[in-house]
């Protein structure tokens, strides 16, 4: 994989990461996106908290908080969580996350909704 500042051409990104000196102000960016990706569980927690869509990157020996089995959370009702399905695999959950984007996107789903 190729790091974020290394996208396609045409694919524009933003970084927040320099302005950021805390949770308030990243709380404060969340409730401008329509919908959060994460690989850090704080900031899953913070956007779940927030009622604000998010989506979990999580790895296959999860913390006991994200549970086993499942891709919700009983805690944070607009969380989704894609975990690898073996030690190492992220390749699985990014295309897992990216087929789910994709039917977002093309209108199958409301991100609100998870």
């Amino acid at each position: 994989m190729r790091p974020a500042d290394d996208a396609d051409d045409g694919l524009r990104l933003e970084r927040f990461d320099a302005e950021l000196s805390d949770f308030s102000e990243t709380a404060a960016l969340m409730m401008n996106l329509d919908l959060i990706l994460s690989v850090d569980t704080a900031v899953a927690h913070l956007a779940g908290a927030l009622g604000r869509p998010v989506w979990l990157f999580n790895r296959f020996d999860t913390d006991w908080r994200w549970l086993l089995d499942r891709g919700d959370s009983p805690w944070y009702p607009t969380l989704r969580v894609f975990r690898q399905s073996a030690p190492g695999d992220w390749a699985g959950v990014v295309n897992e996350m990216v087929a789910a984007l994709v039917r977002e996107i093309a209108g199958f789903g409301d991100v609100a909704e998870r």
